[in-house]
């Protein structure tokens, strides 16, 4: 636990939590932060934890008091058997949390610390799957977004082929038609071929035209060009002549008709001048109409500021009146659930008294069974005390027929080793006859060799 992944939460922030998210109704109300610090409540630690196992695993409230081991249990273990049903849940789900040393006192006597860091660890990872089951309903939505659509598109694609076929299969009534319109067609096929061929050779001959006229038009230039320098020629020998009466005049009509159309342009001019004042005279006016517009609305602004202030002042009184109301009904509230936890102390006290008479009840009772399996075991240890007692004699017989048989099998093994002695004996008495026989044998052989 030195080396968290998560960081530990104020005590606030997890009841907060754990009220929003985990709890529900009644439950809610009554977590508190006394629940967990300074010294936490086993009761409401585990039922706490009890509320994450159902929401994390979907089981049911009743599934914590089910019996996990042999239905002749006795009832004295009843109460053992949710605490380890949840000890052993955690111990799977803490583990995702980051969490790897869960123990059972931790649900019989946890501490305030401990507490802390479980439920800090806990709640890392319910906003952690939280966050995922948002993203993946915003992918199933999506997904099933994009599976209407595909089953939309396909219907409009089994639509369209339909027509499709429909379209191109013709019907045996118009076969004839399409059989007259398909060698029509074939015929204008062979007719365009020869307009195209006919077309192309028109083309070519087209682009040699052009190439003519690009060349002429070459040559024109080119004549241009030389119109152009033969007028400047002309430009500069008129220059050297001297200028002819009737050039003069031709030149003061000129410069009349120009005086003329001057005073036609300035005519104009002032006509649009004149048109232009009367539609400033316009504007003018416009603005001033603007202005005392302006001034209405500067007034309807101050009233309109007025009536805002008069409603957030009436906003507030309304505010204060429904606080009160609130503060009304929460003492209300309070109270019902003060006298609700006074009658749900009074049936918890009920139930206790019941469940110590029925404990008491089941104590005598597993007494009683205790005795008679007492009886039952003296019995079978006098039964095992006599077949010890005859295994023991079939065993003191057994050693008696060992011993029996060892001895004869000394006296067996004394009786071989006298018989080994005796042919011991024999055998070097008959080896030293042996030697005698060869050495006379020898002296008389050396006797004969020296007579002969």
């Amino acid at each position: 636990m030195t080396e968290n992944t998560f960081p530990n939460c104020k005590v606030d922030v997890l009841v907060q939590f754990f009220r929003s998210e985990v709890l529900t109704s009644q439950e809610a109300k009554h977590f508190t932060r006394n629940d967990i610090t300074p010294t936490p409540k086993p009761d409401a630690i585990q039922k706490l934890y009890m509320r994450i196992l159902e929401l994390m695993y979907r089981i049911r409230p009743e599934c914590h008091y089910m019996m996990p081991i042999a239905e002749n249990v006795p009832a004295m273990q009843e109460w053992v058997v949710p605490i380890l049903h949840v000890y052993l849940r955690m111990c799977q789900f803490l583990p995702i949390c980051h969490i790897y040393d869960f123990q059972l006192n931790d649900l019989l006597n946890p501490k305030a610390k401990r507490t802390i860091t479980i439920l800090s660890g806990i709640l890392n990872f319910l906003h952690f799957r939280k966050l995922r089951r948002e993203m993946t309903s915003e992918y199933q939505q999506s997904f099933r977004a994009d599976v209407d659509k595909l089953q939309a598109y396909t219907m409009g694609v089994k639509e369209a082929e339909w027509k499709i076929e429909k379209l191109t299969t013709i019907p045996p009534e118009q076969q004839a038609e399409a059989k007259a319109l398909a060698a029509a067609l074939s015929e204008l096929q062979i007719t365009t071929a020869h307009l195209y061929q006919e077309v192309n050779a028109r083309n070519e001959q087209l682009a040699e035209w052009k190439m003519e006229i690009a060349e002429r038009s070459q040559k024109l230039t080119q004549s241009k060009v030389d119109v152009a320098t033969l007028k400047e020629e002309i430009v500069k020998l008129k220059s050297q002549i001297v200028e002819s009466p009737e050039e003069l005049k031709n030149e003061m009509e000129r410069m009349k008709e120009n005086v003329k159309s001057i005073k036609l342009s300035k005519e104009r001019a002032d006509e649009r001048l004149v048109e232009l004042q009367i539609k400033v005279q316009g504007v003018n006016q416009y603005e001033a109409e603007i202005q005392r517009f302006c001034k209405l609305l500067q007034d309807l602004q101050s009233g309109m500021d007025k009536m805002n202030i008069l409603q957030e002042e009436d906003q507030t009184a309304v505010a204060f009146r429904e606080k009160l109301e609130k503060e009304l009904k929460n003492q209300v509230a309070e109270e019902g659930q003060l006298k609700r936890a006074l009658g749900m102390k009074n049936d918890k006290m009920s139930k206790q008294q019941i469940r110590r008479q029925r404990k008491r009840e089941t104590r005598e009772q597993h007494e009683q069974n205790c005795i008679g399996q007492y009886d039952q075991v003296h019995q079978k240890r006098e039964e095992i005390v006599e077949q010890i007692q005859e295994i023991n004699r079939e065993a003191q017989q057994i050693k008696a027929k060992i011993q029996g048989l060892r001895d004869v099998c000394c006296q067996e093994t004394d009786k071989a080793q006298a018989q080994y002695d005796r042919l011991l004996a024999a055998l070097d008495q008959f080896h030293k006859r042996i030697e005698n026989h060869a050495v006379q044998g020898s002296e008389d052989i050396v006797k004969m060799k020296a007579h002969y």
